[in-house]
Order: structure tokens, then C-alpha cells, then sequence
């Protein structure tokens, strides 16, 4: 499989008021190849936004690449000019945010987002915007095209103005798309829909996704592969059957045992049984920790992972974790 992103050693800072440091990434690596699609696992504050907006140069004013390469078919987005990231936003990657209502303009309507999109890549001509509008719109609504082209987003149910928002992300035809939590504000029922469109898009289009989620409930028979997020660390990436049904990190074990798993469309834990939870509380990334970012909250913890940094092990073709249990 080709890939078309590889990620190298990402650092992401952001500044403090108190003229702090906060690291909210330290030495991610992982590559996507063409037509995968990879999830991005983790706690809030795992550091699962900041990549989304670190790989399209999205960051707020306080944050900087500290480091690293973000290499996108091989041109590296990290060192990219204002005018070449301008390029590339859309037509090579382009991002799906958490919330449509308000990533959609709120007064303009539906069919000229998209073509607005269009404008801004070089479609001059104003018929052939909206000719083509409306084809991108046919490929994630299955009906209704007209109305939906002339709708504003509040006239929209929340599941439209997402399909309105991923038609504005495709319209360029990138060959990825980052999609940061953009199941969350939605139903169950929704949610799937999302989904199985995403895999249709990426069969027909060739189009590969990284999906950041809170959520593995959502993964299983969805993404190819899963990528573990903690204190802004790999803690596993691997196949997704085999991260959800046999992971190997600590931190993931603990994150899967919180779930109340669907079996059969029972919840497979008793009904009057507690949740567990990760006792403790995520480390404060203010300071670099010598050792691995999970020990204080980990049941396997030994004594050297206070002071060694784990390196990533290959428990087998694809499937990596950074802990000390598994030689590298």
C-alpha cells in the first residue's frame, strides 16, 4: 500500500501565560496509506485535536511545531510557505470539524460554501462551480440535492450540515481527510450513517481518512487500523480487531475495560455493575517526564518505568506499543 502521509517525530508546544510550556505532543510517528482509514484513540486531553489541527498547520496563535515532519506524498507540510499551504489545504488534505453548525457559515447558503471552495482552487467559471457543487453534494446526500443546495445550515438537521460540511472537505478531491470527533454531537443512529458514508467515499474516491474519536465502540468493523493516543504519546497502533480484542498496552486495556460493550445489542456488562475507571489523573505536560507518561496510573507499573522512556516494540507485522513489558 502506498502512503501518502508519514509522520515523523511530531512535537507540538503550545505557550502559557505564565510564560509556561505546555507539550502536547512529544515524538508522534505513524503513516496512513492510500485509501485507509486510521482511527485516533484517546482521553480528552490526549493530545487528539492538537494533531488534526498540527497536520493541516491549524494551530491557534499560542502553538508551534516544536519538531518533526509531516509528509504529505513527500512534501513536507511543516516547512511549507502561507502560499503553499493554501494549495494544499483541500486539494491535498482537508479537515472534518466536530461541530457542522459551527464550521458552516451560518448566513450563506449550502450549494455556495462549496462553491466557495471551488473559487478558492481555481474554478473560475460560476456554472461549472455550481454544476459541480451539486455532483460533490450527490455523493454524500442520496437524495434532495436541490433543496440541500439551496438550504442554509440551520435549515438542516444536525447529520445534514455534517454530510454538508464532509461534501465542503471532498470537493477538491484530497487524497485525505482529517476527521476530528465528527460523530460526537450525534445519535446513534446518525453516527453510523457517517460512517458507513466515510467507507463509501473511500471505496468509490479513493480517499483516505484519520478518524479522532473518544469512542471505540465506533471502530470495530470500521477502521483498518487504530492508532492509541496518551499524554501526547503513542501507546499502540495496530490493526483494529486486534487492538480492540487483544490490545497490549496497559493504557489500552484500562480505556476498553471502561466500556459498557455491545453484544448481540446487550450491554454484555451487568446492568447493576459500576463502570471501572483509570484511577488517578493524566499527567500535567508542563514538564517532560524522564519515565513513561502512563506509570503513576498503571497496574503493571515497574520500576524502571519511572526513569525509561519506552521505545516502540513490534509485536507483529503491524502492530506496535511503547512499554517496557515488550523488547524492542
Amino acid at each position: 500500500m502506498r502512503q501518502i502521509l508519514e509522520v515523523r517525530d511530531l512535537r507540538v508546544a503550545y505557550g502559557q501565560r505564565d510564560g509556561g510550556v505546555w507539550h502536547a505532543l512529544n515524538g508522534v510517528s505513524f503513516a496512513v496509506g492510500e485509501g485507509e482509514i486510521l482511527a485516533v484513540l484517546g482521553e480528552s486531553g490526549s493530545g487528539k485535536s492538537t494533531l488534526a489541527a498540527s497536520l493541516l498547520r491549524l494551530l491557534p496563535a499560542n502553538g508551534r511545531i516544536a519538531g518533526g515532519e509531516i509528509l504529505l506524498e513527500g512534501s513536507d507540510v511543516v516547512r511549507m510557505s502561507a502560499a503553499e499551504l493554501r494549495g494544499v489545504r483541500g486539494s491535498g488534505m482537508s479537515i472534518v470539524f466536530q461541530e457542522p453548525s459551527l464550521a458552516l457559515h451560518p448566513t450563506i447558503r449550502i450549494g455556495t460554501q462549496i462553491c466557495e471552495v471551488l473559487r478558492a482552487h481555481g474554478v473560475q467559471n460560476r456554472r461549472e462551480r455550481q454544476a459541480r457543487a451539486r455532483e460533490i453534494l450527490a455523493k454524500v446526500f442520496a437524495d434532495d440535492i436541490v433543496r440541500i443546495f439551496s438550504s442554509y445550515p440551520h435549515e438542516l438537521s444536525g447529520g445534514q450540515q455534517q454530510r454538508a460540511l464532509i461534501a465542503q472537505a471532498i470537493a477538491c478531491k484530497p487524497v485525505l481527510v482529517v476527521a476530528d470527533e465528527p460523530t460526537a454531537s450525534l445519535d446513534a443512529a446518525t453516527q453510523r450513517e457517517i460512517l458507513t458514508l466515510f467507507q463509501s467515499l473511500r471505496d468509490k474516491l479513493g480517499i483516505a481518512f484519520i478518524f479522532i474519536t473518544h469512542n471505540p465502540m465506533l471502530l470495530a468493523g470500521f477502521a483498518d487500523r487504530a492508532l492509541v493516543l496518551y499524554a501526547g504519546k503513542v501507546a499502540e497502533v495496530g490493526p483494529t480487531e486486534a487492538v480492540l480484542s487483544a490490545p497490549q498496552h496497559p493504557y489500552t486495556q484500562a480505556l476498553l475495560r471502561c466500556l459498557p460493550w455491545i453484544d448481540g445489542g446487550e450491554v454484555s456488562r451487568p446492568r447493576k455493575t459500576l463502570l471501572p475507571v483509570i484511577e488517578g489523573a493524566a499527567p500535567s505536560l508542563a514538564v517532560l517526564s524522564e519515565g513513561c507518561v502512563f506509570e503513576p496510573r498503571c497496574d503493571a507499573r515497574m520500576e524502571m518505568c519511572k526513569i525509561r522512556e519506552p521505545a516502540a516494540a513490534m509485536l507483529g507485522k503491524q502492530h506496535e506499543v511503547a512499554c517496557l513489558k515488550f523488547p524492542v
